[in-house]
């Protein structure tokens, strides 16, 4: 049943990066009316750089972590089967 996971968990990832996107440019554009700065823009400043990369990998990770959980929890209502791990390793 996990197998049948693959597919599903696919489909979620590709949700999650066009979600994410869209969640990224709300939230720049109530920090700053401009576009965000790649790292390879000349004119833009370290801060600005450096404050685009990090809010856009937070909302990155976060739309990630919670499309995953919603797909996880789906599959498992759906099917019955958790499709991941039942309790975190111990390091």
């Amino acid at each position: 049943m996990k197998l049948l996971y693959k597919p599903f968990g696919l489909l979620a990832g590709i949700v999650s990066g066009l979600l994410a996107r869209r969640l990224f440019t709300v939230v720049w554009g109530a920090i700053d009316d401009e576009e965000p700065p790649e790292a390879k823009t000349e004119r833009a400043s370290w801060p600005r750089v450096l404050a685009a990369a990090a809010i856009q990998g937070a909302v990155f990770s976060g739309t990630r972590a919670a499309v995953d959980r919603v797909g996880a929890r789906t599959f498992q209502h759906l099917f019955g089967v958790w499709p991941g791990e039942r309790k975190p390793d111990k390091a």
